[in-house]
């Protein structure tokens, strides 16, 4: 009968890059909840790094909702792992003459 009141909605701030510490500052400042689920013992994390958060910033949700926030990559993401060999490698064919310019590469410049 009676409509029932809408509970206002927030966005999202971003989180990632922020410590642990200022994350949950953050998402208290907008009356979200903040959960990690890769630490049980979240609520003693200070000073590592956010890499992921969701939902994402700019995410419209009602107020106290729970973000959550990782602080590790999982298996197969991010990390810099090995980076040899470069590609593309360097040119093949030795080192090559400098040219005069303009003209013919094949004249002699007068002495």
């Amino acid at each position: 009968m009676y409509p029932t009141p809408k509970t206002p909605e927030v966005r999202v701030p971003r989180l990632v890059g922020l410590m642990a510490v200022d994350a949950r500052e953050t998402a208290r400042a907008r009356g979200l909840c903040l959960d990690a689920p890769d630490r049980p013992d979240f609520h003693l994390t200070v000073v590592e790094d956010v890499v992921r958060q969701y939902p994402q910033p700019g995410a419209e949700v009602p107020r106290d909702s729970k973000v959550y926030v990782w602080f590790d990559f999982g298996p197969g993401e991010g990390a810099g792992g090995v980076r040899e060999p470069r590609v593309p490698g360097p040119p093949s064919g030795g080192l090559q003459r400098e040219l005069q310019e303009p003209g013919d590469p094949y004249v002699a410049s007068p002495a």
